[in-house]
């Protein structure tokens, strides 16, 4: 690996590593009511301490330099007046005595006036030529400060003129990086004898001044440093006391969510936070009676259901076997009574049915429904309940369209569930079929076997899908139940369905047919999420599938007799 693939794998680690960091902050900060509050309160206190101090630091400067500016102006006007007298009362006239008058006039005025200066002569263009006169200077190595613009606008100027210049520290020359001192540079013109015209400059450091900014902006720092950090810890402890309450009730509300339902909040005060935990405990107390009510209710209900279910088969045995001799009879009888016998045998096989899913219903409402799961080929399963309810398709001249596998579908189920959720579901998909095609298809993958049964009939709404598993529900109480159903098949299904750990779902469009598939996990305690069929059907794609599959069709007018052998499918 070279060195530019290795730097670049290190920055995709860092970026990656960076991204990281980024969403776990991210997410805790939105998690946390508490921490949006104290970052809130801190970024508003950052800007507003910034804001107040940046304005504290600039009005404090500025008050420092104008206050010191004034006393540097009249302190240079009073020195400059001071050496004009001095020049004028000279009597120098060759250029050695007028050197020596500038040479001692520079020291002299250096010493004069509070604080520390240094003072520089300027000969102004124009001069007497005559005389060599050298311009004296107290640090001639900060004459370069003096620039020719600054030269032009005291030479053309009847008043001093003054500008701030950086002063290099330390001896340091100028234009160096070494740390630069603030300070004033003053000047005027003065006439000096024999020679002519000079510029006489002033230049005052503000040090004292800088220094002086330096500690208030310091204590500003400082002040607003403590400032930002009270006012994080008491935005920290106000959102506590307002959050623990709100978080300890969560968590009461979860165990009580849970089933715990003696969890209570501690009351704690006669505050707001006391009155809300007390609120708390008396909804979570009622709420605890109710539930204790509807559990007494449910249980005396399913107990009844039980009771009555037991009950009702002594006598539904004996109306059952008078019923067989009438009807075995029938042929003896006059025409009304022999209708009303084979009515009385139709509806006593109904009862029977409905005192069967009665009892089953109870059974999962209890929690005794057990799943007695055995390793079978689910394509046995599916083509025994076609073969069932072929005689069924037949009579209502419905075309059954079977596509399964062509190798063995092997799962971990209850065959006896498995089929009576797979032949509610061929059943009722030929009664609401309307004489159309129905296709059952069988589908796996490596962790589910899935089954869906597709009709084109009257179809179903969104909200009739959400009801179409409760109990007694009918999509249109006005149709007449052809086949004598329970109105418990579908309701039995699902929770067949779920005892396998395994989904049971329903898709519907109004007269374009409903589709029910069912999903069970191939091996017990696989979480499924996914299933190998899609719920909302393609009838366009499953015409044109190129799955290896067997299919088997029953027409409508066929004989029984004739169709094929639907028991087993050799791998």
């Amino acid at each position: 690996m070279s060195s530019l693939q290795r730097l670049r794998r290190g920055l995709r680690l860092v970026r990656l590593r960076g991204e990281r960091v980024t969403r776990v902050l991210w997410h805790r900060w939105r998690a946390s009511l508490q921490v949006r509050v104290v970052t809130s309160t801190l970024v508003v206190g950052i800007v507003a301490v910034g804001l107040l101090g940046t304005y504290l630091s600039d009005s404090i400067r500025d008050g420092l330099v104008d206050q010191r500016v004034s006393q540097i102006l009249e302190d240079s006007a009073r020195s400059t007046e001071e050496a004009q007298r001095t020049l004028d009362a000279s009597t120098a006239s060759t250029g050695d005595d007028v050197q020596a008058l500038l040479n001692n006039l520079v020291p002299a005025l250096q010493v004069r006036g509070p604080g520390e200066r240094d003072v520089f002569l300027r000969r102004s263009p124009g001069g007497v030529p005559s005389l060599f006169v050298t311009d004296p200077a107290s640090r001639p190595e900060l004459v370069s400060l003096i620039s020719q613009p600054v030269r032009e606008a005291v030479r053309t100027s009847d008043v001093q003129r003054w500008t701030h210049v950086g002063i290099p520290a330390d001896g340091a020359l100028p234009g160096s990086e070494a740390a630069v001192v603030p300070g004033v540079l003053v000047g005027s013109v003065v006439n000096v004898p024999a020679v002519g015209q000079y510029e006489l400059y002033y230049l005052y450091d503000l040090q004292t001044e800088q220094q002086t900014l330096s500690f208030v902006q310091q204590v500003l720092a400082v002040a607003g440093a403590l400032l930002i950090g009270l006012l994080g810890a008491m935005t920290w402890l106000v959102t506590r006391q307002a959050v623990l309450p709100v978080r300890i009730a969560a968590r009461v509300a979860e165990r009580l969510a849970d089933g715990n339902l003696t969890e209570r909040m501690t009351v704690r005060g006669v505050d707001e936070m006391a009155t809300l935990a007390r609120s708390f405990n008396e909804m979570a107390e009622s709420l605890q009676d109710q539930i204790h009510r509807m559990e007494e209710l449910s249980h005396m209900q399913r107990r009844f259901v039980s009771d009555v279910s037991h009950e009702l088969r002594t006598p539904l045995t004996t109306v059952r076997m008078a019923a067989e001799v009438i009807h075995e009879s029938r042929d003896e009888l006059d025409p009304a009574a022999r209708r009303s016998a084979e009515l009385l045998t139709t509806q006593l096989d109904r009862f029977e049915a409905l005192l069967a899913d009665l009892l089953e219903i109870s059974r999962f409402d209890a929690g005794a429904a057990m799943l007695d799961a055995e390793h079978r080929d689910v394509r046995d399963v599916v083509l025994t309940v076609v073969e069932q309810a072929a005689p069924l398709a037949q009579r209502r001249g419905t075309w059954l369209d079977v596509e399964v596998p062509e190798t063995r579908v092997g799962a971990d189920i209850d065959p006896r569930r498995v089929e009576r959720v797979l032949r509610n579901l061929l059943v009722n998909a030929i009664e609401h079929g309307e004489g159309r095609p129905v296709r059952v298809r069988l589908a796996a993958d490596a962790t589910a076997v899935a089954v869906s049964v597709r009709d084109h009939g009257v179809g179903m709404t969104a909200e009739e899908v959400e009801h179409v598993f409760d109990r007694f529900w009918r999509a249109d109480p006005a149709r007449a139940r052809t086949l004598g159903g329970t109105g418990l098949g579908l309701a039995i299904s699902i929770e067949d369905a779920r005892l396998h750990g395994g989904w049971l779902e329903a898709w519907g469009r109004p007269d374009e047919g409903a589709l029910f598939r069912l999903t069970l996990p191939r091996r017990a305690g696989i979480v499924l999420d996914s299933s190998p069929l899609p719920l909302a059907p393609d009838d366009r794609a499953d015409a044109t599938t190129s799955t290896p599959a067997a299919t088997h069709a029953v027409p409508s007018g066929s004989d029984p007799a004739a169709l094929p052998d639907l028991d087993r499918l050799e791998a």
